[in-house]
């Protein structure tokens, strides 16, 4: 079930396996943030913060990369969501570059 024109796929369509490991990407990139915010607290040197921040930013990059296959998959799995397979693929480009900047 899509909202509304956007033939993209929702969360809940999603592979069960593939939701719960973006959540347990998530969890753990929750904690990193929290571990950096203890570093600060704490006054730790400014590179090892900058470095953790730096593994953070990593590990959302990483993110992002197994939304986007996940998303791929979905959506050249459901090619009659779209209105022709160069919607889905223009579709699938825009969020590539939407998530490269």
């Amino acid at each position: 079930m899509t909202t509304g024109d956007n033939p993209m796929p929702t969360m809940t369509e999603m592979n069960s396996d593939t939701r719960q490991e973006l959540i347990d990407r998530l969890k753990r990139i929750e904690g990193q943030a929290r571990g950096i915010q203890k570093m600060i607290d704490d006054g730790r040197d400014c590179e090892q913060v900058m470095t953790q921040i730096a593994a953070l930013k990593a590990a959302t990059h990483a993110l992002s990369g197994e939304m986007l296959e996940a998303w791929t998959i979905f959506c050249m799995s459901h090619p009659d969501r779209f209105a022709s397979p160069e919607v889905a693929a223009r579709k699938m480009v825009d969020l590539v570059v939407k998530n490269s900047r």
